[in-house]
C-alpha cells in the first residue's frame, strides 16, 4: 500500500530546537541542534512510517490571513523580532533545507497560506488513493483522521500513533466532531478563546447531541447547557472558520514529484555532507 508522509516542519524544528539538551556549535561556532534534531527525528520518523511518499512544509514569514478574521489569532506566540536571530529556531533552517535538498526530500516554504492548509489540502485531494501519516503535534489535525488518516506525534522512543480509536479514548468523539468540539473548548495555542464555563467533558456531551453549530442553535430549547451558549453563537461560528482549514487552489508538487526514493543515512554523514559539522 503507498503511504504519503506530510511532515509539519515547523512544528517539528520547533520541537528540536527547544527539545535538544544543550547548544551544540559547529566547526564554526554556529549553533546546528535544531539541524541536528530535525534530521535525526526526520530519519526516525521515517523509519517509523516506512512512507512511498514525503513531502516536508514551512510556514514562512507572511501576514496571517486568518489574523484579519480575528486580531489576536496567535498573538500569544513569541515575539522573535527582539531575539537576535542565532538564538531563533529560523537561523537554522538554510541548514535544514541543505538537509533536505541532499536527500532528495521535497519541501516547501509557505508563503500565503499556513502549513496545516497544505497538508489538510494534499490530505484530502490523496487520502483515497493511499495512506496518509501526519507527522505533528498540532491537534487541529484530529479532524482529518479517519481509516487511511493518521497522525503520528514524534517523541523518540515514546512516539505514538493517533487514529479513530485513539481519539474515541481521549475525547469520545469521532474526527468528524473534532473542529465543533474545540470551536467549544478553544484553543490557548493559538489564542483561540473557548466559550466560558464549557469545558472537554460538557462539550463532547454537546456535540455527541447536535451535528452541528447551526443544529445546536435551532435546538438550543432542548439543550442542558442553553444558559452557557444562548450569546455564544456568534463566538462559537468565529472559532469553527479559525479552526476549519482553507483549500489550497494549487498545491506546490504534484504525488508524482514526492515519491520516496531516498536511502537513509546516518545522521552526522548528512550534516558532514552539507558543511554544517
Amino acid at each position: 500500500m503507498e503511504r504519503l508522509l506530510l511532515v509539519d516542519g515547523s512544528n517539528l524544528l520547533f520541537q528540536m530546537f527547544y527539545g535538544m539538551p544543550s547548544r551544540i556549535i559547529n566547526k564554526e561556532g554556529k549553533p546546528i541542534q535544531g539541524i541536528l534534531g530535525f534530521v535525526g527525528a526526520l530519519r526516525k520518523i521515517i523509519t517509523a512510517t516506512s512512507p512511498t511518499h514525503i513531502c516536508v512544509l514551512f510556514d514562512g514569514e507572511h501576514e496571517n490571513p486568518r489574523s484579519a478574521l480575528y486580531e489576536d489569532y496567535k498573538s500569544n506566540r513569541i515575539d522573535y523580532s527582539s531575539i537576535p536571530l542565532e538564538d531563533t529556531p529560523f537561523s537554522q533552517l538554510p541548514g535544514i533545507y541543505k538537509a533536505l535538498e541532499y536527500l532528495n526530500i521535497p519541501f516547501k516554504e509557505i508563503q500565503d497560506f499556513e502549513t496545516d492548509d497544505y497538508i489538510a489540502t494534499y490530505t484530502k485531494t490523496y487520502h483515497t488513493q493511499m495512506e496518509i501519516v501526519i507527522a505533528s503535534w498540532d491537534s487541529d489535525f484530529f479532524s482529518l483522521i479517519n481509516d487511511k488518516v493518521q497522525i503520528f506525534r514524534y517523541r523518540g522512543k515514546s512516539s505514538y500513533f493517533c487514529d479513530i480509536k485513539y481519539l474515541n479514548n481521549k475525547l469520545h468523539i469521532t474526527p468528524d466532531k473534532y473542529i465543533f468540539h474545540k470551536s467549544l473548548v478553544g484553543d490557548s495555542a493559538d489564542n483561540i478563546k473557548g466559550i466560558p464555563k464549557i469545558g472537554p467533558v460538557t462539550a463532547t456531551k454537546i456535540v455527541n447531541s447536535y451535528s452541528s453549530i447551526e443544529e445546536l442553535y435551532n435546538n438550543l430549547d432542548t439543550c442542558k447547557y442553553r444558559n452557557l451558549l444562548k450569546d455564544a453563537k456568534e463566538q462559537l461560528l468565529l472559532n469553527e472558520k479559525l479552526i476549519s482549514f482553507n483549500s489550497i487552489e494549487k498545491l506546490p508538487f504534484s504525488i508524482l514529484d514526492l515519491q520516496y526514493t531516498s536511502s537513509l543515512e546516518n545522521t552526522i554523514d548528512i550534516l558532514k555532507n552539507i558543511y554544517v559539522y
